[in-house]
């Protein structure tokens, strides 16, 4: 059975009607004309997929958001058959709406990349103050199923980072014989992951006392000692257990969160498998070069400090997350060209890409 998002083709139909059927000054012969001109390149696609791929069109992949229809919430994580599963959250504010969107499409984007692994996005929030906060962040929760709440009051410095790491284990159900996740990856929202590369790293880890990160002071040669930077780090499942029932760590959660974090493992004895990440996570460039600001990398994990869009573009640009999107003003004759070897999940997203482009539903 084929099952399509009701919400997402609710806007889709509310996107038709506003645009065909709505404006008074159209008579019902323009509207019907319109409405004919707009469907019946619509439905012609759709057949030729339907012929050219009866076995792998799926109605929704056309008509719904990856993540508005897929089951995407982490109660159901631990019914992955992923080999290696990471969940990334981001720390972020209830007000930063434009910047959650652009990291969802950054995200989505990468996903056709990863191979036999599960990398699930989540913002965590601590508790919503206005009633802008409670209806906007309830639209993108409702449609995307990507925020995590936390019961504080925002803040970077005084236990965000121990609320989100601590309340996991509460939140997540590890009653199977698989941890729902392998690895935990703290964030914020001025870091941008190539979460293909990060799976790879990984993926050859031992999966235990797992501490990896961009590691300061950044010259350090020792094996212990030091912390991660706060642009990003890794947990293995077993460090946020151990962070959740360690009264050390409650103790000590107030405080530079990056640095806690290692005070905490460096104190109780853990995190010995640590795995310094330099040069591959740095700064964004600009200014004169350091041990953790240089130009980019084609091996890039991470880059830190995208602090406006202009940084944004200039690091998604590079590492060219949008080389298959269609040049500009080329939305007519024959098409995209599909690059050699791609499979058909990837001509499906280009066509739905070129049809909400070409006729702006």
């Amino acid at each position: 059975m084929i099952h399509l998002c009701p919400a997402y083709l609710s806007v889709f139909a509310m996107k038709i009607k506003l645009r065909v059927f709505q404006p008074p000054y159209f008579s019902q012969q323009k509207v019907s004309t319109a409405a004919f001109l707009i469907l019946l390149p619509i439905s012609l696609i759709a057949l030729i997929f339907f012929v050219v791929y009866p076995g792998d069109l799926s109605l929704q992949s056309l008509f719904a958001p990856p993540s508005a229809c897929l089951p995407s919430s982490l109660a159901n994580v631990t019914s992955s058959e992923a080999d290696l599963r990471i969940l990334l959250g981001v720390l972020t504010v209830a007000d930063a709406y434009q910047r959650r969107d652009l990291i969802r499409r950054a995200y989505l984007l990468q996903q056709p990349r990863l191979a036999a692994s599960r990398v699930d996005v989540r913002f965590i929030l601590c508790r919503l103050t206005t009633e802008e906060q409670r209806t906007f962040v309830a639209m993108e929760i409702m449609l995307y199923d990507d925020v995590i709440i936390l019961d504080c009051a925002e803040n970077v410095n005084e236990g965000k980072t121990y609320d989100y790491l601590s309340s996991l284990p509460r939140i997540l159900d590890a009653g199977g014989r698989r941890p729902p996740y392998d690895y935990v990856v703290k964030t914020d929202d001025d870091t941008y992951y190539l979460i293909d590369k990060l799976s790879e790293t990984l993926r050859g880890l031992p999966r235990v006392d797992v501490y990896l990160g961009m590691r300061v002071p950044c010259r350090s040669t020792g094996s212990e000692g030091g912390f991660m930077s706060g642009m990003g780090y890794a947990l293995s499942w077993d460090l946020v257990e151990w962070v959740a029932a360690s009264e050390l760590a409650r103790q000590k959660r107030l405080g530079p969160e990056d640095i806690m974090v290692g005070v905490w493992l460096n104190e109780g004895g853990r995190g010995k498998n640590r795995i310094n990440m330099m040069p591959r996570m740095y700064d964004y460039p600009g200014g004169p070069e350091t041990c953790f600001r240089h130009g980019f990398v084609p091996d890039s994990v991470a880059v830190h400090k995208l602090k406006d869009n202009s940084k944004w573009a200039t690091t998604l640009q590079y590492f060219n997350v949008t080389q298959e999107a269609p040049a500009s003003g080329d939305m007519s004759g024959s098409g995209p060209v599909f690059p050699a070897g791609e499979g058909n999940r990837l001509r499906l997203k280009i066509a739905k890409r070129i049809l909400i482009l070409q006729y702006q539903l």
